[in-house]
């Protein structure tokens, strides 16, 4: 790999990151002259690793790790999630970051990429604890953040509640109310109409028009779904309400499986109901490792990064692939499905769906006027249109993956930003 790699990342076990390393390397010798600025895309612009003490109920006192990376701000302020997960690491959180600067580019939005997390399992903290975790993380990174800046917004084990802390909390700071700090909040704090589905909305519009580029009626496709959080169960019921049969589900409670189909409304009640999948009626329990066994038209993994690797690429049984989670695919096994002629819709436009209804409620909060969950449905459906079509015109013409046309086309974007500011000082 030609990459130097810095010291606060352990060179023989890189993480996430590496594997946006390689996508960039993968896509290099097609940005002719802005590959002079490609190290650019390498390096995070900015990384800041905060502590964040906070009083637990028992009286006690707690430190958490938090992080919050900009990776690249040539096209406009950072923006993307903050995680709360027991595993976050800085590699994962730079991958992240670095995925949103391409996501934002691919759909043209006026964004660099930004990421943050906390390494905690929220589970076990309370309400309380919950609030004085993001309020002294909100103040810790409160240096970098800003509506103009950087935009936080949900992510994994993150919702509006969260935002609307932090959002608060960097307004109390600022001494005035600053609603485009955050995205994703609650409606009555300045949130938007239409983005609690946003992602998985996304999935759905990106998914089927893949199935329309190759032929594949929507109507009775047999999906499968990995994850069945905010992402994964949205895009299960909007392919349900649009005649697909969603045939099996899989979280961390458990894998479900049913020929004649489950329904997604009855799986999370069920699940809201009983904390797991497992025993839903009309389905029966598989092993974990059996959903990638499953023949379906559409497979959405939905759930965290690394999931399609070497050890299970080839057995998999589909002919569209829609990432729901960042980074779930490794690029060995990109290769691997791409030669069993599996079309993967990549992470950086399947999940961008998010990310633009964000930067809606961005536009809202600025001009304090909002749209209908209508408008906003059918931007929605044109932008993630528009920059399907014009990944698929790319892929056709340099015979690529439409993984690496979504790079050649956001790389680009931002590398000739990047030119055109040129250095200072």
């Amino acid at each position: 790999m030609n990459f130097e790699i810095p010291s606060y990342l352990d060179k023989n076990n890189i993480g996430p990151y590496e594997i946006y390393l390689e996508q960039v390397e993968r896509v290099t010798p097609y940005l002719g002259k802005l590959a002079y600025w490609v190290e650019t895309l390498k390096r995070p612009k900015r990384i800041l690793v905060v502590d964040v003490p906070i009083h637990l109920d028992d009286g006690s006192v707690a430190h958490f790790e938090g992080y919050r990376v900009q990776h690249n701000t040539s096209r406009g302020p950072a923006k993307g999630g903050v995680r709360y997960h027991q595993d976050v690491t800085l590699s994962e959180v730079m991958a992240l970051s670095a995925w949103m600067t391409i996501k934002n580019a691919v759909v043209g939005l006026p964004y660099g990429g930004g990421k943050g997390g906390i390494r905690v399992d929220p589970r076990k903290l309370s309400m309380g604890e919950l609030e004085r975790l993001t309020r002294r993380y909100t103040t810790e990174i409160g240096i970098i953040i800003g509506p103009d800046k950087d935009i936080p917004a949900p992510d994994v084990n993150t919702n509006p509640q969260v935002m609307a802390w932090m959002m608060d909390t960097y307004s109390m700071n600022e001494g005035k109310t600053a609603t485009g700090v955050v995205t994703g909040k609650p409606i009555a704090l300045g949130g938007s109409l239409g983005r609690n589905d946003a992602t998985g909305r996304g999935v759905f519009v990106a998914g089927a028009r893949a199935m329309q580029k190759l032929g594949i009626a929507l109507e009775g496709a047999r999906v499968t779904v990995q994850g069945f959080g905010n992402v994964g169960n949205a895009a299960a019921r909007i392919f349900h309400d649009h005649g697909a049969k969603v045939i099996a589900i899989q979280d961390i409670t458990g894998t479900i499986y049913s020929e004649a189909g489950i329904n997604p409304y009855e799986a999370l009640a069920f699940l809201k109901e009983h904390s797991t999948l497992k025993g839903m009626p009309g389905t029966e329990s598989i092993e974990p490792s059996s959903f990638w066994d499953i023949e379906c038209e559409v497979l959405i993994p939905a759930a965290l990064e690394k999931q399609i690797t070497e050890e299970n690429a080839d057995r998999i049984k589909t002919r569209v692939i829609v990432e729901g989670a960042n980074g779930p695919t490794i690029p060995v096994a990109d290769d691997i499905l791409s030669a069993k002629g599996v079309l993967v819709v990549p992470d950086v436009l399947a999940n961008a769906g998010g990310v633009t209804v964000s930067y809606f409620e961005w536009v809202q909060d600025f001009s304090s006027y909002f749209w209908t969950e209508d408008e906003i449905n059918a931007r929605l459906d044109r932008i993630m249109r528009e920059a399907f079509d014009s990944l698929w015109d790319v892929k056709e013409r340099h015979n690529v993956t439409l993984r690496t046309a979504a790079y050649i086309v956001a790389c680009a974007r931002v590398l000739e930003a990047r030119a055109l500011r040129g250095l200072y000082p």
